[in-house]
C-alpha cells in the first residue's frame, strides 16, 4: 500500500501530536500505567485511521471507451432524473457515490477525452446525502467530452467533515479515463451526470470501487 501525496502535511502533523501527547503524559503521570497505556491505545488508532485514510492502493484499472468508470469508492446513494442547470442545462441521470472517511479518497476520471469546462465554486459543508450539498456545498464541476462527442459532467462535493478539495486539471486538457483528477480530504460525494439513453450498470446501494467499478454505458452516437 503506498500513501497520498495530499497526506503528507496531515500524516506529519498527526506524528507530532502523538509524540507530544505521549510524552506528556509519560513525563507527567509516571504512575498512572493504566492511563498512559489508554493513551497509547487511542494515539495509535488515530494514527491508523489517518494512514487508512489517506492510502492510495495500486492497481490495474478499467477502461472501455463507452464505459462510465465510477470515480470514486463508495457507495451509490442516487439514481435519478434530474435537471442539470450549470452547463449542460438539460435533463441528465444522476448517480452520486458517498464517500465516508473510511473509503479511499483518489478520485478518477470517469471518462476519457477533452476537458470542455471546469469550475470551483466555494459553498457551505452540508451533510454529503443531503439532496441541497450538489448546488450549495463547496464543490468543482467538470465537464469531459468523449471522442465519440458525448460530454459527461461530474462534481466533487465536499461533506460536513471534508475541507479540502483538490484537483489537478483544468479546461482544455486531454484526460485519460480511470486516472486521478483530485482528491477530497475526510468524507465526501462526487456526482455524475449522464445521458438519458444511458444504460446504467449499478443500482441503490451499491458498494462501489473508484477505477474498477462500471457505472453505465454510454450510447454509441450514429
Amino acid at each position: 500500500m503506498t500513501l497520498h501525496k495530499e497526506g503528507s502535511t496531515t500524516i506529519a502533523l498527526t506524528i507530532l501530536f502523538i509524540f507530544l501527547l505521549n510524552a506528556l503524559v509519560q513525563f507527567f503521570l509516571p504512575e498512572y500505567t493504566w492511563l498512559r497505556w489508554l493513551v497509547y491505545l487511542l494515539t495509535a488508532g488515530l494514527f491508523y485511521i489517518v494512514i487508512q485514510f489517506f492510502r492510495n492502493p495500486i492497481f490495474e484499472t478499467v477502461k472501455g471507451e463507452n464505459l462510465v468508470i465510477c470515480p470514486a469508492d463508495g457507495k451509490v446513494v442516487v439514481i435519478e432524473e434530474t435537471e442539470e442547470t450549470e452547463f449542460l442545462k438539460d435533463k441528465r441521470i444522476q448517480i452520486s457515490v458517498f464517500m465516508s472517511p473510511f473509503n479511499v479518497h483518489v478520485n478518477r476520471n470517469p471518462i476519457g477525452g477533452l476537458v470542455k469546462y471546469f469550475k470551483y465554486h466555494p459553498g457551505k459543508y452540508l451533510v454529503a446525502w443531503d439532496p441541497k450539498s450538489s448546488t450549495e456545498n463547496e464543490r468543482t464541476t467538470v465537464v469531459v467530452e468523449n471522442k465519440g462527442g458525448t460530454p459527461v459532467l461530474f462534481r466533487q462535493i465536499a461533506g460536513a467533515l471534508a475541507r479540502r478539495i483538490v484537483w489537478y486539471l483544468k479546461e482544455g486538457d486531454t484526460v485519460k479515463q480511470s486516472e486521478e483528477f483530485g482528491f477530497i480530504k475526510f468524507g465526501s460525494r462526487v456526482d455524475v451526470f449522464l445521458p438519458l439513453d444511458t444504460e446504467i450498470k449499478v443500482k441503490l446501494g451499491d458498494t462501489v470501487k473508484g477505477g474498477l467499478s462500471v457505472l453505465a454505458e454510454l450510447k454509441t452516437k450514429k
